[in-house]
């Protein structure tokens, strides 16, 4: 039952900007997540260039160290939902930012590749628990007029931990790989203390019967008291209590687990982890040098930070479905251009720029859309009772494919040549427009409760 603050008419005690400010920094805290998932994931691109000497890896060797991080990430992520529903967000991102100091300091101390693999899956269960708490967190804290933007913050952290891996792997290649590794510490340590001081989730706290706890946090991060209080009534409205697995499974529901885990999947079947894992063991591969190839990854970084601050303002000025829409066929045609290429052998003096230049606009187009997507939808498509398990789900889809394409891309490369890898990834980026076009929705400018009500009456599809 909803009993309202009598002072909800009163006078703001924090002014907008105040409201603004705390928003702001509660995002941009929790977001440190998403660095160090980026970090992470992109470093092994540069050391594994070492680690295959150091070890005397083979293919399958390479596929499973890259791969162990994934595999973990995969445990991770569908571990944290019940806990997260259990102990709250807060709490978990704490936890997950213990487990990055731990598997970091066992990744960079590592003598065997055993104990390396099994460092990585520590790893990987950090990066997976984050990337299923955090843009729940965040959405769940933000108001639905700035929820797109502040969400894509978890987004835009990995993208720049990424672009920080292949700026680290480039400076210290004549370093050891345990430095690079061990630099992925410093963030750890800064995400740990730094949510030590946040709020927790306001709709969790609603959700386990905390009433006037949710309303003290909203009172301090929306404009005015009323505001709070109307949207706490929004939320109780919804009568919302933590559900089973099994609710995802029901019609109303299943909308919503289709939009959100089919662009969870088709974020990294589209081919973009496989580029940002090997592009410079495939452009060595192709007659590039090992220096070049490694400058490469760069510019791709670069690319990707650029795309993913447009995708920021985009999302809430365009939209999210329009945006993804606008920018897949961009991300097909870059990658068959960059398969042509291949196919006439070993690129040379101007295709070899041809082919530097496809593989950035394809990191542009696909990072722009889905990559910038993915956790905005899963974050905000799912009802309260079911957001962790859902998103949850979303997170598993994008681990699980990522599992299977860092695992296959090498041996894929010696099979079907890079060409025929490529062009492969180029029809998957145009199934993704199609996909997008027929299930997924446009949900900017809706609050949460109204997402929500529009499963409830059957009008969530486009």
């Amino acid at each position: 039952m909803y009993v309202s603050d009598p002072s909800a008419k009163s006078p703001t005690d924090a002014s907008d900007a105040d409201g603004t400010m705390l928003v702001n920094f509660i995002a941009g805290i929790a977001a440190t997540g998403g660095l160090l998932f980026g970090y992470d994931t992109g470093i092994i691109s540069a050391a594994l260039l070492q680690i295959t000497q150091e070890f005397h890896l083979a293919t399958i060797g390479q596929q499973i160290v890259t791969s162990a991080i994934i595999a973990g990430a995969l445990v991770g992520c569908l571990s944290a939902a019940p806990l997260s529903d259990w102990k709250g967000r807060r709490r978990m991102i704490i936890l997950a930012a213990a487990v990055f100091i731990v598997g970091t300091a066992v990744a960079s101390l590592a003598h065997s590749v055993t104990i390396l693999t099994a460092a990585r899956f520590i790893l990987g269960l950090a990066v997976g628990a984050s990337s299923q708490i955090v843009p729940v967190y965040i959405a769940e804290v933000a108001p639905s007029s700035r929820r797109g933007s502040l969400v894509v913050m978890f987004q835009l952290a990995v993208v720049s931990g990424v672009f920080i891996s292949f700026i680290a792997g480039y400076l210290l290649r004549n370093d050891s790989w345990r430095i690079m590794f061990a630099l992925g510490a410093i963030p750890a340590l800064f995400l740990l203390f730094g949510m030590i001081f946040l709020p927790n989730s306001p709709r969790w706290m609603a959700m386990k019967g905390e009433i006037q706890a949710a309303r003290e946090i909203l009172t301090k991060v929306r404009a005015t008291r009323a505001a709070a209080e109307r949207e706490l009534r929004e939320i109780i409205d919804a009568h919302d209590v933590q559900a089973p697995w099994s609710e995802l499974a029901k019609p109303w529901v299943r909308p919503a687990l289709v939009a959100s885990v089919g662009v969870g999947l088709l974020c990294q079947l589209t081919g973009i982890n496989a580029v940002l894992y090997y592009a410079p063991t495939i452009f060595k591969a192709v007659g590039f040098g090992e220096n070049s190839a490694l400058l490469t990854s760069v510019a791709i970084g670069v690319a990707m930070i650029v795309a993913t601050v447009f995708g920021s303002w985009a999302v809430e000025v365009i939209g999210r479905r329009r945006l993804m829409l606008c920018l897949l066929p961009g991300a097909a045609i870059s990658l068959a251009v960059l398969a042509g290429i291949l196919s006439l052998g070993t690129p040379t003096g101007i295709y070899a720029w041809v082919m530097i230049v496809a593989v950035v606009g394809y990191a542009i187009f696909n990072v722009g859309s889905l990559s910038v997507a993915i956790w905005l939808v899963g974050a905000e498509v799912y009802p309260l009772s079911c957001r962790g398990k859902g998103m949850s789900l979303v997170a598993a889809s994008h681990w699980g494919a990522d599992l299977i394409v860092s695992l296959t891309t090498l041996s894929m490369v010696e099979a079907m040549g890079a060409a025929g890898a490529f062009w492969m990834f180029a029809g998957v980026n145009l199934f993704a427009f199609f996909f997008v076009w027929r299930y997924v929705p446009e949900t900017r400018g809706l609050t949460l409760e109204a997402i929500e009500a529009k499963l409830r009456s059957g009008t969530f599809r486009p």
